[in-house]
């Protein structure tokens, strides 16, 4: 039987392009892979639920302040970039899981980063931002990241839109425009984008949210040892970690460190790795057990937590993911250079 059903794998391709990638097959598809008790995939026992939390229900209602929907505004604002062709949603494509599709991610004029994008939502929940932890907040990482990804400090372009400018001395009274202004309203607005879904609401009680087979591929992430970075609320985003901790990873030097990703949304923000080197989830859960906790994973048993995976789906508030209106540019505001 598993042989038919490998080709309903979750296979995302990569996006070549700029735009968004569409999302991959939807979690219940994912998640049609049924699992025999007999194929390697332990029971699920009501003990594997132990390491984990939901996300709190009342995300679901964020406050809509003034910060919130200036950092709105500037998300989706490609002026704030050399070129006038990069937003931060470009890379963190809300429709799109968070993240872009793409190996690694387009700066301004063309240019490439040198990270696969992760995805933007529940990151208000991480312990550090960056693959490199660098940044213990979100207002501390941007001001770099605006450098690396828009090739300047936007603060001066913001400023020449007139809009914006009495924006932001409404929000920020007495405070000077600058980066570190800019980082602190994108903050207020990236710190609100989480997303619950089946998953917490099983959680929470409903044991109709999770099927059989969903519930056989927790078992067997649990039984994998995967608890052991991805656990509580978002399934990591609770340390950095080392990579090849059991078993060297080719091409990572063993010194590496990088933040162990929440893995909720991952079933759709393929490529997978800080580098975008793993195409397919399957490949990736099976790596991730061979190289960090020394497990080989039969290709039944990756199907298993894969179609787990899949439930950790989530979408933003519907007032958060949409694109506001944007404030007109002045006749001071730079052209796209």
């Amino acid at each position: 039987m598993m042989r038919r059903l490998l080709p309903t794998l979750l296979l995302l391709g990569v996006a070549c392009n700029r735009k968004p990638s569409p999302p991959g097959p939807t979690p219940s598809a994912v998640a049609s892979a049924a699992v025999s008790p007999n194929a390697g995939v332990p029971a699920f026992s009501p003990s594997h639920l132990a390491p984990f939390q939901p996300i709190p229900p009342a995300v679901e209602k964020p406050v809509m302040d003034d910060a919130t929907r200036l950092g709105q505004q500037l998300f989706w604002d490609a002026r704030l970039s050399k070129g006038q062709d990069v937003s931060c949603n470009g890379c963190h494509a809300l429709a799109a899981g968070g993240m872009d599709g793409q190996v690694l991610s387009t700066a301004t004029k063309g240019e490439k980063t040198k990270r696969n994008a992760p995805t933007v939502l529940n990151a208000g929940g991480s312990f550090a931002q960056g693959w490199d932890a660098k940044a213990s907040t979100i207002e501390d990482f941007l001001p770099g990241h605006f450098t690396d990804v828009f090739a300047q400090d936007p603060a001066a372009t913001v400023a020449s839109i007139p809009d914006y400018a009495a924006a932001f001395r409404k929000t920020y009274a007495g405070e000077a425009l600058s980066g570190e202004l800019l980082a602190r309203a994108l903050g207020a607005f990236t710190k609100k984008l989480f997303a619950r879904g089946r998953w917490d609401r099983y959680l929470e009680g409903d044991a109709a949210a999770l099927s059989a087979e969903e519930l056989g591929g927790l078992a067997m992430f649990v039984e994998a040892g995967c608890p052991t970075c991805h656990q509580g609320k978002y399934l990591g985003a609770k340390e950095a970690q080392k990579v090849g901790i059991a078993k060297e990873w080719p091409g990572i030097s063993p010194t590496a460190m990088f933040k162990i990703p929440s893995l909720r949304n991952t079933w759709r923000t393929g490529p997978w790795l800080h580098d975008g080197s793993i195409a397919t989830l399957e490949d990736v859960t099976r790596k991730m057990a061979r190289h960090q906790v020394g497990k080989e994973l039969s290709a039944v048993q990756a199907v298993a937590i894969t179609s787990f995976l899949a439930t950790l789906d989530g979408e933003p508030p519907k007032e958060l993911a949409a694109k506001p209106a944007l404030p007109v540019s002045g006749p001071k505001t730079p052209k796209p250079e």
